[in-house]
């Protein structure tokens, strides 16, 4: 397995670049908050699953639901998914994650 990594500033900054790269009429997609990071990993290569692109940021989410507004560049955690002009990120904490193990520890 190979992992390519792109870090940014703020959970913001991760937020801006998932909603822009969300497929049309997709407004709600998983992100992983787990030691110590939050991240996403894109499969590069989807037909053998070798190459991950690993989107990630230092800090932490409480589980939940996210709602993110592009034009304010803003986030808060709600309840429900509401609101079409809205992206939503639903944040998991895994108990283990495999590929984020050796990710990190590639770091």
């Amino acid at each position: 397995m190979h992992i390519e990594y792109e870090e940014f500033d703020s959970i913001e900054d991760i937020f801006m670049y998932l909603a822009s790269a969300a497929p049309p009429m997709k407004n709600t997609m998983p992100i992983n908050s787990y030691k110590d990071y939050i991240m996403s990993f894109i499969p590069l290569s989807p037909s053998t699953g070798e190459t991950y692109l690993m989107l990630y940021v230092k800090g932490s989410l409480e589980p939940g639901i996210y709602e993110f507004d592009v034009s304010t560049k803003s986030y808060k955690k709600v309840d429900n998914i509401e609101r079409a002009d809205k992206v939503y990120f639903i944040s998991l904490t895994p108990k283990r994650n495999t590929i984020a193990d050796a990710a990190i520890a590639s770091l």
